[in-house]
């Protein structure tokens, strides 16, 4: 074991004891140890390819119908159990929609019928509405047939739908006079796995291509880019194999918006861990002439910050396990898992190989042992002298920016989409609703479902009939199985409709004090919302009191901790208010999903408390030396570029969300991306500074150095 860091003056770093100390630099030597590095090479490689193969099978245990995303307690949820009994769970019905607007003639009818017969043929059909039945599937207006095809997919064949939909079309569409489109659960479920088609391979493509650009800007090296994005991706199979083997073996609930947004955070955040360590590992290259001493200070020096980084944001994530939606409690594991194998790769792997290369990795700007630091002359050097001279001016006109911004939260309509307005692009399911909802009442394939007790049913029949919203005509007991009996109606109104959810709503409310059950899509996703909103009032806060408490342990202080947790809340509601302007006027988008707030306050607290944690950890370093005022300067000169950096690598990775066509994900790529930014170039660096400065001392109570560090700030002065 190398002796290397024997010489760290005490007290240079604050830790909670001696022996942890100790630890640390144990560590931090055996890692960086002449032959060991090899061995953490050669063990990467192969824990790489190990769990790297099983991440490839993650698309076989993902769980993407909307009913898997419910929590168990749910109303539909419930129902949809009980209707187990009557359909099958894994059936998923088309309807093949044919128009004439001369009229449907008898003709027609006869090629409708000659195409049933061929629906029966196409794989995983089960039932195809018969021949004789036509008639009875016509509009009332005479010019549309509807034709029922209801197919069986595998739990694991949600990305079989395209091209199952593909082949109906091709069938219907060698008619000649006929309009056709194919509407139905099955059509949307067919425009949403073709969204999801290559999501990791779209976002991956997208995110390595964004940070490449950014590393290349900021070290102008080509080999230091190269070798953390090598990190990051082999760190991103490691996590898709963890996350595998949970989704496979513990129950976790796993579905194509996680495993998009664990790609987004393991390459984001693990660039950003390697970029401060390497920093720091930077610095100690011109202050040690041995880069496998370097290695050892800045690890010893940087590892405690990242640690405690990337920890609060595993802590923050976990916190999501608290959420109704099994989705939202799903996500927290997956990245969790993600940020915490992104963290050992950066913080094991990448050192190692650094030392391997040597420095000439920076090339052509190579740090050479004695060099003068650049950063007492950089830009945030300069930032930090023009803030000293009015640092209360600084902090209360910029948090008066950051409060207005947050004005435009009001124009947030954060109370779900459509599925029409789900997609930043057209979609064929939802024109062939719209000509569905033109010939046929709006829910139409999509009826509501209620399961009741048979002795009950005649009452239920008559009580949803009365109910407005429902097709009268359309309420009818299905079938009946164990005293218990199944009853469709039809919605008047499109059934992802605000108009079809009060129908839901009202419908319940009628059979109140009943033992029935109102499920059916419409109930589905009228139940994900109100549980998405929900975990907003629940997680948010807890999410708070979390950071908050970690904060105080890892400062050991009351003060700093509050005013640091009021800032990211302001760059929050900064950037949410800003995003929510950008969605309406620029995007045009129509709204936004129920859980959109929860997934941004998680990225950009639990993200934004990282750069927190890696200043004030800097400025408390150096405060121990030379007090909070001239501690505050050094700490925002010496992070203030590599923050920056890492907020643009990550504001990056979390922009290339806006690939996708999904509206959800794009907003959340761009809000995260745009806090972010706001979060790492004016809220760590000018806000959080301009408060280190003003109030002093302060910021430390009740810990030894808010005692100690006017006698720090005598003596410099002093001398």
């Amino acid at each position: 074991m190398i002796e290397y860091l024997r010489d760290i003056p005490h007290g240079a770093m604050s830790y909670p004891s001696t022996t942890m100390k100790a630890m640390n630099r144990q560590i931090a030597g055996w890692i960086t140890h002449h032959w060991t590095k090899w061995v953490i090479l050669v063990v990467s490689i192969l824990a790489v390819g190990g769990l790297g193969m099983l991440g490839g099978k993650l698309g076989s245990v993902q769980e993407n119908d909307i009913a898997a995303w419910l929590p168990g307690d749910a109303e539909s949820t419930e129902a949809l159990q009980q209707a187990q009994e009557f359909s099958d769970p894994d059936d998923i019905l088309a309807i093949v929609l044919y128009v004439n607007d001369q009229g449907i003639s008898s003709q027609d009818l006869a090629t409708i019928a000659d195409d049933t017969e061929r629906f029966a043929g196409v794989e995983h059909v089960t039932d195809v509405t018969a021949a004789d039945q036509l008639p009875l599937l016509s509009s009332k207006d005479g010019k549309a047939v509807q034709v029922f095809v209801t197919m069986h997919l595998p739990s694991d064949g949600w990305e079989d739908l395209p091209d199952l939909i593909g082949d109906l079309k091709d069938i219907a569409s060698d008619d000649s006079g006929l309009q056709t489109a194919v509407a139905g659960p099955a059509a949307s479920g067919a425009d949403q796995a073709e969204a999801f088609a290559g999501i990791d391979g779209i976002l991956l493509a997208a995110a390595l291509g964004i940070v490449f650009l950014v590393l290349l800007l900021t070290y102008r090296s080509i080999v230091i880019p190269v070798v953390f994005l090598l990190c990051a991706v082999a760190a991103l199979g490691m996590a898709q194999g963890a996350v595998y083997l949970l989704a496979k073996y513990a129950g976790l609930t796993v579905n194509g918006q996680s495993a998009g947004i664990l790609s987004v955070l393991v390459i984001g955040a693990g660039v950003d861990y390697a970029l401060l360590l390497v920093a720091r590992y930077r610095e100690e290259l011109r202050n040690y002439e041995d880069r496998h001493e370097a290695m050892a200070h800045a690890l010893h020096r940087a590892a405690p910050a990242i640690i405690a980084s990337g920890a609060t944001v595993i802590i923050g994530l976990l916190c999501l396990m608290f959420a109704q939606m099994n989705s939202t409690a799903g996500l927290g594991p997956v990245a969790a898992a993600g940020i915490a194998i992104a963290l050992l790769v950066m913080l094991v792997l990448l050192p190692a190989v650094f030392v391997i290369l040597g420095r000439w990795i920076f090339w052509p700007f190579i740090p050479r042992f004695g060099d003068e630091s650049p950063a007492e002359r950089g830009l945030w050097a300069r930032v930090g002298r023009v803030i000293a001279k009015r640092p209360r001016s600084v902090w209360v006109g910029t948090t008066l920016i950051l409060a207005a911004c947050t004005i435009g939260v009001v124009q947030l309509d954060a109370n779900g989409l459509t599925t029409e307005e789900s997609f930043t692009t057209t979609q064929p399911s939802v024109e062939a609703e719209k000509v569905l909802a033109e010939h046929f009442p709006g829910g139409s394939g999509s009826p509501v479902t209620v399961l009741a007790s048979s002795q009950n049913a005649d009452d239920i029949v008559a009580t949803l009939r009365d109910v407005d919203g429902l097709d009268a005509d359309s309420v009818s007991v299905q079938g009946e199985r164990a005293g218990t009996s199944y009853i469709e109606a039809t919605l008047t109104a499109a059934p992802d409709s605000d108009q079809a959810f009060d129908t839901v709503q009202r419908a319940r409310d009628a059979l109140a004090g009943t033992d029935a059950l109102v499920g059916g899509n419409t109930a589905i996703n009228y139940d994900v919302q109100q549980a998405s909103g929900a975990d907003n009032r629940l997680i948010i806060p807890i999410i708070l009191a979390v950071v908050l408490i970690i904060l105080m342990v890892l400062l050991r202080a009351v003060i700093a901790p509050l005013i640091l947790l009021v800032t990211v809340v302001l760059s929050f509601g900064a950037a949410l208010g800003l995003s929510a302007l950008a969605f309406r006027h620029i995007f045009g988008w129509a709204g936004a999903d129920t859980s959109l707030p929860l997934f941004c306050f998680v990225f950009l607290v639990a993200l934004g408390i990282d750069y927190n944690i890696f200043l004030m950890t800097r400025v408390r370093e150096e405060a121990l030396r030379l007090g909070t005022r001239r501690g505050a300067l050094v700490g925002l000169a010496a992070t203030g570029g590599v923050i920056t950096s890492a907020g643009l690598v990550l504001a990056g990775t979390f922009g290339a969300l806006g690939s996708l066509p999904l509206v959800f994900m794009a907003e959340v790529g761009f809000a995260v991306a745009l806090g972010v930014l706001l979060d790492t170039i004016i809220v760590r660096s000018v806000l959080v500074t301009s408060l280190n400065l003003d109030v002093g001392r302060w910021m430390w109570w009740p810990s030894r150095l808010w005692r100690t560090d006017g006698e720090v700030e005598s003596r410099e002065t002093a001398s």
